[in-house]
């Protein structure tokens, strides 16, 4: 597939204009965002992978032998797939980009926006009537339609306590009014973006019905929080603690007052407002692998010079399904590479080569610190040799 430009992808709309006026503000429908699509998936490969050990997928009937929207969770099994009635379940596969390289490959479409905050590709598919109920997504996502047409109604923003559906396993909308004109039915190629918190019901309209959703990572405040304390406390001396030093005699010694709460608010913040610090802590977090058991690791460290004879031979290192990489620039001449949540110092020139789709080849090989870095990441499960991967 030839790569669209982002005029075609976003419905005539330039990336800036596209950003500036849709990204997590409002809905955009993009009829044939993908011109002449075909699914690189068939929908029997799809219940194969959630049949594997390791994948994550989902079963969800509407009319389950439990109740209404009974879920089932994978791996499944072919007899699972033989008992489903004929309409009204869906299968829904998550990271499908990590294990079908053609899947993967959709993702370059979307290099308008940080690689960072890329989470997966899930693969849907239906029957007719399938659907996993009203409901909303605390992410933005792009729902490509890759084979048969669903049906998508759009309900607006809602808020965070909007009522749910209790006693089952999907965080179904109780009251869903879809909003004029916001009622649509796509057809392979057709892309339909959603912002976060915005309710939406897709409900398959003919056999086959595969869709692929296009996830963003967004970590919440209550995870940052928490997460970015713990990176920074792992770095406090023990002998870092509130101090009261010149302090007036208390009115009350039981009160504690105004002053006492704002010496602790000020610790607190000079202890957490480091710009450089909280860098480095979310390029950690943000190349988190999403499934970690994905990366293994060599048995023993790998020859630096062995690498660089493999590599002056022809062979060719690739990034590993799921891994996750970005950089950050120091200065001039330092910069840090993150790669599946670890730092790395080393030149910025490196650093961007590796985080991007820069070939890992030889031609690296000319760059300052390539050769014990790349070795570093094969050791860690990041990169593997283009040869073990063709034979998986």
């Amino acid at each position: 597939m030839s790569h669209d430009t982002p005029r075609q992808l976003l419905g005539g709309l330039t990336a800036t204009e596209f950003l500036r006026d849709f990204w997590q503000r409002k809905p955009l429908l993009i009829r044939g965002a993908f011109a002449d699509f075909e699914c690189p998936l068939a929908p029997d490969e799809l219940a194969g992978l959630a049949c594997e050990e390791g994948v994550e997928a989902r079963l969800v009937e509407e009319h389950g032998a439990d109740g209404p929207w009974q879920v089932r969770h994978g791996p499944f099994d072919e007899r699972t797939f033989a008992k489903l009635p004929e309409r009204d379940w869906t299968l829904l596969v998550q990271a499908v980009d990590h294990y079908v390289p053609e899947v993967g490959e959709l993702l370059e479409h979307f290099d308008f926006l940080p690689r960072w905050r890329l989470d997966d590709i899930m693969i849907s598919y239906a029957p007719p009537g399938g659907s996993v109920g009203r409901h909303v997504d605390q992410y933005d996502v792009f729902l490509l339609q890759g084979s048969g047409t669903r049906r998508w109604q759009l309900g607006g923003r809602v808020a965070d306590d909007a009522p749910i559906i209790a006693g089952i396993d999907l965080r179904i909308l109780e009251r869903f009014e879809v909003e004029d004109g916001d009622d649509w039915v796509l057809e392979p190629g057709d892309m339909l973006y959603l912002p976060p918190a915005w309710a939406h019901h897709g409900v398959s309209q003919s056999d086959d019905c595969m869709t692929l959703s296009v996830g963003f990572r967004a970590p919440s405040a209550d995870e940052a929080v928490t997460s970015y304390a713990d990176y920074v406390g792992e770095g406090l001396p023990a002998s870092r603690r509130y101090a009261d030093a010149g302090m007036a005699p208390p009115a009350d010694p039981a009160e504690l007052d105004d002053a006492a709460v704002a010496r602790m608010r000020a610790l607190i913040l000079a202890t957490l407002d480091d710009p450089a610090q909280m860098a480095q802590w979310f390029g950690r977090v943000m190349t988190q692998p999403k499934y970690v058991d994905q990366l293994v690791p060599t048995e023993a460290p790998t020859d630096v010079e062995a690498l660089v004879a493999a590599l002056q031979e022809g062979e060719e290192l690739l990034r590993s399904p799921g891994s996750r990489f970005a950089w950050r620039a120091l200065d001039d001449d330092r910069a840090t590479l993150f790669a599946d949540g670890d730092g790395i110092g080393c030149a910025p020139t490196l650093a961007r080569a590796l985080a991007s789709d820069t070939p890992l080849d030889a031609g690296l090989l000319e760059l300052p610190g390539a050769a014990e870095l790349l070795a570093a990441l094969l050791d860690a499960g990041s990169l593997g040799w283009a040869d073990d991967f063709a034979e998986e």
